[in-house]
């Protein structure tokens, strides 16, 4: 009778565990998406603001002059964000592909799934990221 019961409890314990899995693999699948969708949106939105980047144009007034430096220096700003932003893209891709998604590099302990959702090119749990960010704190005073 024991054994029959533990067999059951195990039988459950094991669906449940593999239900788990299966959603966690969902997860990152939706995640996965998500990360390509937006890695194709920003590589699309980069060609189009290169081709309608403004070239060096001398205006007769420095003011127009000097207003077409900071709307072309603002918009390179931009990219170079964008650029960062897609290589964080990437790099979660392929830790998704290698199984080390969902992991953080400076514990080594599971990454909420609710972060990952929320930030997906995360790489620390938030108990890191916000202990980094003190620390950050503490070295610009």
């Amino acid at each position: 009778m024991v054994k029959k019961k533990s067999i059951k409890v195990a039988k459950k314990a094991k669906a449940k565990k593999t239900v788990r899995i299966s959603l966690k693999e969902k997860k990152m699948r939706e995640i996965k998406k998500e990360l390509i969708a937006q890695k194709k949106a920003l590589l699309s939105e980069a060609v189009e603001a290169l081709n309608k980047l403004p070239g060096q144009i001398v205006f007769p007034d420095l003011g127009d002059q000097a207003s077409a430096e900071i709307d072309r220096s603002f918009m390179l700003r931009l990219r170079g964000r964008e650029r960062k932003l897609l290589k964080k893209i990437e790099d979660a891709i392929d830790r998704i592909e290698q199984g080390l998604f969902g992991i953080c590099d400076r514990c080594g302990e599971a990454i909420d799934i609710k972060r990952l959702e929320a930030r997906p090119v995360t790489t620390m749990c938030i108990e890191c990221k916000t202990q980094q960010e003190e620390e950050e704190k503490l070295r610009e005073k």
